[in-house]
């Protein structure tokens, strides 16, 4: 008998990515609510059909499950990735997984459900946990609480990770294409600053394999980070979403926060050694 499925199209951006992306799949499929389709979008890794390959054997090797993959003619980084797989999306909600990270079994029960029974929210996260290796399914509680961050607490720090964003497909907004730090940051503010409520569910229902600072990958970079933040600030200044007067005292909080990670990084490659 057919398992019952959620209406969602989980998109996830694929960039050399063929040693983990398997990770990544499997805790999609093995959801207890699994999503109606999965799109994995290969961002023109160029690493001789690697990617590629290992994408294809996803889709062969869980022939039951709608798994499509889709191929980007050159790389565009993960805003366009997310775009492409976002508007080749059938289903009514979207959720975002990046190829390296996992979701617990129970994320897509807890989270669609409590979007279909508010149909009003157009974009909830949650809590994400970092770990070191592969992690086990922790019990979750259905009935976690749901919390409403502010928007000055948006303006402090984003308030939830990409990996726990499940969105209504039909958002207006999308990720801005010509950007590659911090435009999820961006994208988030954008809709929350508009007039739409992000909501939290605060359990952990997700598990990222690498610090979110102080490592090699895009988030390794912290001066690329730190300058995306500033130009996620600038540009919702500049659509007139916050005054003009608020930036310079969010870009020195910015800057500060930075040198806090910066050392951060530092203290922990020292204890490392």
């Amino acid at each position: 008998m057919m398992r019952q499925r959620a209406p969602i199209s989980v998109i996830i951006p694929c960039y050399r990515c063929g040693d983990t992306v398997a990770r990544a799949v499997r805790s999609v499929v093995e959801q207890t609510l699994p999503p109606e389709e999965v799109i994995l979008v290969e961002d023109c890794s160029a690493d001789g059909g690697k990617t590629l390959a290992a994408l294809h054997d996803l889709r062969h090797r869980y022939p039951t499950h709608d798994i499509k993959v889709l191929e980007l003619a050159q790389n565009g980084g993960p805003a366009v990735a997310r775009n492409a797989g976002w508007n080749e999306a059938g289903q009514p909600y979207v959720a975002f997984l990046d190829a390296d990270d996992s979701w617990h079994p129970a994320k897509v029960a807890i989270q669609y459900r409590w979007m279909a029974e508010h149909p009003e929210a157009m974009i909830s996260g949650h809590l994400i946990d970092v770990v070191s290796s592969e992690h086990g399914a922790d019990g979750v509680d259905a009935a976690t609480p749901v919390s409403r961050p502010s928007r000055l607490a948006w303006l402090w720090s984003c308030q939830f990770s990409t990996i726990s964003v499940m969105v209504r497909r039909d958002l207006k907004h999308r990720f801005e294409p010509d950007k590659r730090h911090a435009e999820d940051y961006l994208l988030w503010l954008q809709i929350v600053l508009s007039g739409h409520a992000a909501w939290r569910i605060e359990a952990v229902l997700a598990h990222c394999y690498k610090p979110l600072y102080g490592v090699g990958g895009l988030s390794g970079v912290l001066w690329l980070a730190e300058q995306g933040e500033l130009d996620t600030y600038r540009r919702i200044s500049r659509a007139k979403l916050i005054p003009q007067a608020l930036y310079f005292p969010l870009a020195l909080l910015s800057l500060l926060k930075y040198v806090r990670r910066l050392l951060w990084s530092g203290l922990r490659r020292v204890a490392s050694r």
